[in-house]
């Protein structure tokens, strides 16, 4: 019963839906209790050859009523518990969304995104069920099998309701000792679920690189044996499950044997009527559901427990990126320094840069280049604050970036990252996410700048496209100059394209370079790149080299030093001669 008072802080919110549906149980519970107490009372009538149609019309009605009446409320209780626990799994599940949303880097780094959503999907729904049929289940079966016993005692014989109940102690011990076993295998078939999501969903996003490969039948194979583990574990929980209805049909059927058995010898000592025998044996017959509906109530709550954990888990998980107290609520401009002694990432040792120095004029281009894995792409996050923990500080504006509120300091920013993403929308929707309801003319002047306005103009519904998930239907160089005019669109007071003009050619890459600097005149721009080119014109270059800066200066002085820098342009240069000659 430990998840009901975990959810006590939605009873309360919800306490006038739950005291309301209640209620109404508790008159159906009642209700219930009519027609036995008829059904004795007419067989007397007519053993004692009293009946009379009259008497007859009368306890028809009273039965119609009631079961006219049970009909109606039935359909009351339901709004108001399960209604309310519909708005548990929306309070939750937005919660939950609030939260990954909230959440940084390294969060998603050191989670499988098949497990979010398997918290998202899957634990919600047997949270939402334990506040729905678990308090149905378990307020039903109390007053339902309260009143009856009551009834039976206060209204036949309280001997016979004793003798009767006699088989319900064991069924309280044997339930509960199957509830404890629910637990722990529902808490193991959930996390299954979780690993087969996130199989399933890793999958179908790399089914290019397993067809590639040939891995079809081997991915195939994985797939079934998580699959089947999946299966194993549930199976595991289903004969724990199935115990529950055999140990109730074999004490209620005890108690059935007592009450005939005894009740038979109380009918021939006269202590009680044949009505009222059947009376007592059909209130025996109507505590089979709250019997059966107590053994269903371990399973439904130790499910939502097991859910509840996990879900509760996760979002006790600290945010490791939280504005200060008192942080400035404006959007960040001017300069950009960077005084970082040192960086590594959460639990790591070895630091990912050191002794990065460098200062960044406001309406200056920074270039960063260097060795896959040098520190490229970790400098930029640093400024976005996706990581904490900073040996050192980074400027903007004269003052730290961490004493910025965290949503002005990105408001400042318009970053285009490597794995560019596309959501599976319209080309219009896509480049229009940061203001979805600006005017058509600013998407396509991003569109011109970023040099794909004409090759949308040539996809079938122009602007109106859809992509499809991630875009898919569209060239790699398209997915970027679509997300280099999202970012654009922003007019942000700094650009950071994350080496993202890699699949382009040299010459749209020139193009865009020229519209860049015509458009973003007196504002920053960050670039990282591979191929040179994209940063020779940069006020200032930097060359990263194992976490840390080898060289730093404008092109012409670079190309003057007998260094990386030098021997990678030459290098690119004799590469694409190489190519127009091999023309």
């Amino acid at each position: 019963m430990r998840v009901f008072i975990d959810l006590m802080w939605f009873f309360k919110q919800e306490k006038k839906a739950y005291i309301s549906g209640i209620l109404i149980l508790a008159v159906v519970a009642v209700l219930h209790l009519i027609p036995p107490k008829i059904v004795g009372y007419i067989v007397d009538l007519i053993k004692e050859n009293e009946l009379t149609k009259g008497t007859l019309i009368k306890w028809i009605i009273v039965l119609i009523v009631t079961a006219l009446a049970m009909y109606v409320l039935r359909y009351y209780w339901r709004i108001m518990i399960f209604g309310s626990s519909l708005k548990l799994a929306r309070i939750l599940r937005n919660r939950l969304f609030s939260y990954f949303t909230n959440m940084s880097s390294s969060f998603y780094q050191q989670k499988r995104v098949g497990d979010l959503m398997a918290h998202a999907t899957n634990d919600l729904q047997a949270i939402q069920g334990t506040a729905g049929s678990g308090v149905l289940t378990f307020v039903d079966s109390l007053l339902t099998g309260g009143f009856v016993v009551i009834a039976m005692a206060a209204t036949i014989s309280w001997k016979l309701t004793l003798i009767a109940l006699i088989p319900m102690p064991f069924m309280a011990i044997l339930t509960n000792y199957y509830g404890s076993l629910l637990h722990k295998k529902f808490h193991k078939a959930q996390e299954a679920f979780s690993s087969l999501n996130d199989k399933t969903q890793e999958s179908i996003n790399g089914i290019k690189v397993i067809k590639t490969f040939g891995q079809e039948k081997e991915d195939i194979e994985s797939f079934r044996a998580q699959s089947a583990d999946v299966v194993k574990k549930n199976v595991a929980v289903a004969k724990i499950d199935s115990l529950f209805d055999p140990t109730i049909s074999i004490v209620i059927g005890l108690s059935f044997f007592l009450s005939i058995v005894f009740g038979a010898k109380y009918v021939i000592s006269n202590e009680l009527t044949i009505g009222q025998l059947i009376s007592f044996t059909t209130y025996l017959g109507l505590l089979i559901w709250p019997m059966l509906a107590f053994g269903s109530l371990f399973n439904i709550l130790e499910r939502g427990r097991a859910s509840y954990e996990r879900v509760s888990n996760l979002l006790s998980e600290p945010k490791e990126i939280l504005d200060r107290p008192n942080a400035i609520n404006t959007i960040p401009t001017g300069s950009i320094e960077y005084k970082v002694k040192s960086f590594h990432y959460p639990n790591e040792t070895k630091p990912v840069l050191e002794d990065i120095h460098f200062q960044l004029k406001q309406g200056e281009t920074l270039g960063i280049v260097g060795k896959t894995g040098a520190g490229k792409t970790t400098l930029i996050k640093l400024l976005l604050r996706e990581f904490e923990g900073i040996n050192g500080t980074i400027l903007f504006g004269n003052n730290r970036i961490d004493e910025y509120r965290i949503d002005r300091l990105r408001e400042s920013i318009g970053y285009v990252p490597q794995d560019h993403f596309l959501f599976s929308s319209t080309v219009k929707e896509n480049i229009a996410f940061s203001d979805p309801l600006i005017d058509q003319t600013f998407i396509e002047k991003a569109a011109k700048i970023a040099h794909i306005h004409d090759d949308i103009l040539q996809f079938t519904d122009g602007y109106e496209t859809i992509v499809g998930e991630k875009g898919v239907s569209l060239s790699g160089g398209q997915k970027q100059r679509i997300s280099i005019a999202r970012a654009l669109l922003k007019d942000p007071e700094v650009l950071i394209l994350d080496d993202s003009l890699s699949a382009v050619d040299a010459k749209t890459e020139e193009a865009i370079l020229k519209s860049l600097k015509e458009e973003r005149s007196g504002k920053t721009t960050i670039i990282t790149a591979h191929r040179l080119s994209a940063i020779k014109h940069a006020n200032k270059i930097i060359v990263l080299e194992n976490g840390k800066i080898i060289e730093s200066g404008k092109h012409d002085v670079l190309m003057e030093n007998d260094g990386w820098y030098k021997a990678m342009f030459v290098s690119q240069q004799l590469e694409e001669l190489v190519e127009l000659g091999g023309k």
